[in-house]
């Protein structure tokens, strides 16, 4: 029995380092990997440039090792602290954290010059560690929160204007014709959403005294129609933060992995366990 409460209370204390950020060494622990996120996308960065010397592409891969070595321990800690791990593995961030470490170890497997593009893309896949940062900065969770507050808004906007993309697609497949470039009005629609994202690529333009004074008029509504998603967001946002308090409570429940607790909880809202080992 005694030896079954070291083991818990160790598992717990386990948890409270890796998934807590209101302890001290929570905070260190959150900080050290933010800081090894950081410095594993440089230097995935830095491993794409031609012409360094051979000794900093050596000290690139080590470096690489290293870092992906700690966050396989992380990788494992993290299973082992909570009760369920399937709640963590086949979480958002469990296929991240799991996605970011893989590529090293999978190289090993995949051997021979004919396969060296395949092992390059492999490693393109440790750009997910950046993802990972999202958990551990507060104030993503509240723009997270006034994203999904704003998605209907965002998404009625969205095919408001691409019916409207539609119909001036087809009035200026109606007044340019084959002869300006305008074979089809699916292309005609294409043109439209490129000139109404202010994006241009000169491909198709139109040749019409009318036509172009219909693009001028798309170009001007483009400018207009790339804030307004901003705008919602950005009301969202605002309303959110003086309407209601945001909790930006760390503890993770250790028997079902969730999160989003009320500052103060002392049990998981959705299982009942105690949130406080202490």
């Amino acid at each position: 029995m005694k030896e079954h409460s070291n083991y818990k209370n160790w598992k717990e204390q386990l948890h409270d380092i890796i998934y807590e950020a209101d302890t001290p060494l929570g905070r260190i622990f959150d900080v050290t990997l933010l800081i090894l996120i950081l410095l594993s996308i440089i230097f995935v960065m830095l491993e794409s440039v031609k012409g360094l010397s051979n000794e900093m592409y050596t000290f690139l891969y080590y470096a690489e090792w290293v870092i992906t070595v700690f966050f396989t321990m992380e990788y494992i800690a993290r299973i082992i602290c909570i009760k369920k791990p399937s709640r963590y593995i086949f979480s958002f961030y469990g296929l991240i954290d799991l996605l970011s470490t893989l590529p090293l170890y999978l190289s090993f497997f995949v051997t021979g010059t004919s396969a060296l593009l395949a092992v390059r893309a492999l490693r393109l896949l440790r750009v997910f560690r950046i993802l990972k940062i999202s958990r551990y900065i507060g104030e993503s969770n509240r723009l997270v929160q006034a994203i999904r507050d704003s998605a209907a808004k965002i998404l009625v906007f969205l095919f408001a204007v691409l019916v409207l993309c539609i119909i001036l697609g087809t009035v200026m497949y109606l007044i340019e014709g084959e002869e300006s470039g305008f074979k089809s009005i699916p292309i005609s629609v294409y043109w439209c959403i490129v000139t109404m994202t202010t994006v241009g690529y000169g491909d198709i333009a139109p040749e019409t005294p009318l036509g172009q004074l219909i693009a001028a008029l798309i170009m001007i509504v483009g400018y207009g129609i790339i804030a307004v998603p901003t705008g919602i967001v950005s009301a969202e946002y605002a309303s959110d933060r003086g309407a209601k308090k945001i909790h930006l409570n760390t503890q993770i429940c250790s028997n079902c992995h969730c999160a989003d607790h009320r500052d103060g909880a002392k049990h998981c809202y959705k299982c009942g366990e105690n949130l406080n080992n202490e």
